[in-house]
């Protein structure tokens, strides 16, 4: 005897709810929560650090007026720069751990000629002086702060969502549906994370 159609409707729908349950009780909504914080906190950290490059063609042009000798120095940052916009974020980076070291390798070697700019500026009491050069000194300093704090958050939802990776019983879930850990800024020690940058030049 065949099943009538409200049994067949029956049966699927417990399925469905079997399935939900199962894959809630085994952590596949903790994944799809934790995934989206990644994301988010990772879409903060390139806001900021776009935000940084996009104060830096003014932040050169300021500097050229009052240190025409500093040419070497002018062009590293704005190589930097270049170097750093022109790399391709795309989600693929959060799942690719040497497309994300390029990423860090980018910005760190922006975040080196910045300071090296910053250091040459201390011999120029005039540029110092400049109410333009000033207002783009507390902009990038305010900039820094805010990278670090999203790398600081971008770090932490990382570790979060790695635990639940490699934790009994969800590492069968991720194993099942392809989850794998994500990649994290690294540094030379932990204060690097919790300072900014010195970005003053003598106020």
């Amino acid at each position: 005897m065949k099943p009538s159609l409200f049994t067949r409707w029956f049966g699927l729908l417990l399925a469905a709810v079997l399935a939900a349950t199962l894959l809630s009780g085994c952590g596949y909504n903790q994944f799809q929560a934790k995934d989206e914080a990644v994301k988010a906190a990772w879409a903060e950290v390139v806001n900021q650090y776009q935000r940084r490059a996009d104060l830096i063609p003014n932040l050169v042009n300021t500097v050229k007026g009052y240190a025409t000798h500093e040419k070497d120095t002018l062009e590293a940052v704005t190589r930097a720069r270049a170097a750093a916009t022109s790399f391709q974020i795309t989600p693929e980076v959060l799942n690719n751990p040497e497309a994300f070291q390029k990423f860090q390798q980018v910005q760190g070697e922006l975040s080196n000629a910045l300071s090296r700019l910053m250091a040459v500026s201390e011999n120029y009491p005039q540029l110092k002086a400049d109410t333009s050069f000033r207002d783009l000194q507390s902009q990038l300093e305010g900039t820094e702060n805010r990278i670090t704090v999203a790398r600081q958050r971008y770090i932490a939802a990382v570790q979060d969502y790695n635990i639940t990776v490699r934790s009994f019983p969800t590492n069968l879930t991720a194993m099942m549906f392809g989850y794998q850990a994500k990649p994290s800024f690294t540094v030379e020690n932990e204060k690097s994370i919790s300072t900014a940058p010195a970005v003053n030049f003598g106020k």
